[in-house]
């Protein structure tokens, strides 16, 4: 069993420069948290975008698709904005015979106090033991795609239907 992990940036990459918020997004925190969570399953590491998800364009969506169907493994995970997640998601439902999860943050993986860490130990764990299909982890729970929204007053996903 291999996995290939698919960066395209979002909370969980951003640095913050100063007190107004200015952030960039930086490089991938992945391979460094699955190495101090000790993570020995074989796994590969692609960054394809630096992008806030709100960013994100139907190009940039295409190119996610485009590089999970290319990718020879049948487990993946995409680190991922959380404000359209549940878009690329949802775009993701047509690629048959993969098990792929996406996950993100609410907060930096550089912050002290992160989800992210959890996050993407969940979504490790996830694409291993799951069905093929999409879902997203976030929050502690697995959300199949097309059903599952960020609640923005609450600051976590829940489930739609």
């Amino acid at each position: 069993m291999s996995l290939r992990i698919i960066t395209t940036g979002g909370t969980i990459d951003k640095i913050y420069f100063d007190a107004k918020s200015s952030y960039e997004i930086g490089d991938p925190m992945v391979s460094a948290i699955l190495a101090e969570g000790l993570v020995t399953v074989p796994h590969t590491v692609q960054s394809i975008l630096r992008k806030d998800s709100l960013e994100l364009t139907d190009d940039d969506r295409q190119l996610i698709y485009d590089t999970v169907v290319a990718a020879p493994e049948r487990y993946i995970v995409i680190t991922h904005g959380t404000d359209t997640m549940p878009v690329t998601a949802a775009k993701l439902k047509a690629i048959p015979g993969k098990t792929i999860v996406l996950t993100g943050a609410m907060s930096p993986a550089r912050f002290r106090e992160t989800d992210s860490i959890f996050n993407i130990g969940c979504a490790v764990a996830a694409a291993q033991a799951l069905p093929v299909g999409v879902y997203i982890t976030m929050n502690g729970r697995i959300f199949e795609a097309g059903k599952v929204r960020k609640n923005l007053e609450l600051g976590r996903f829940e489930a739609t239907e």
